[in-house]
């Protein structure tokens, strides 16, 4: 059983105490805000994939119907859908991982210290 006026339990005890504080201000606590907005994002993005290989399928099968074109219609439709829902994924995960480092920045920021 150590003695509360031995040094090195003293310096044990001291480092915890500043290593659980140094935790408790670098770790960035999960909120169930945060995970719910990560989540609706992916959601979105999902969307995006799959809504827009449907709606090319849609429109594929439409232009195959009126204009008799047989599949090149939809695969034409399949092949273009698929590209532009890319290109929204893309320019959505782009955006927000602009807005990330903005805030990841914006954190770092005020983690600083000020030097007069």
């Amino acid at each position: 059983m150590p003695k509360f006026d031995d040094p090195r339990a003293e310096a044990l005890r001291s480092l915890d105490e500043r290593a659980a504080a140094l935790e408790a201000k670098a770790g960035r606590p999960e909120t169930e805000v945060g995970e719910m907005a990560a989540s609706s994002q992916a959601y979105k993005i999902l969307a995006e994939l799959l809504g827009g290989v449907l709606i090319g399928l849609a429109l594929g099968a439409v232009v195959d119907r009126f204009a008799n074109t047989g599949p090149w219609g939809l695969i034409g439709g399949v092949l273009l859908g698929f590209a532009l829902s890319l290109f929204m994924a893309r320019r959505t995960a782009n955006r927000l991982m602009a807005l990330a480092r903005a805030q990841e920045a914006a954190r770092s920021q005020a983690s600083r210290p000020k030097v007069d």
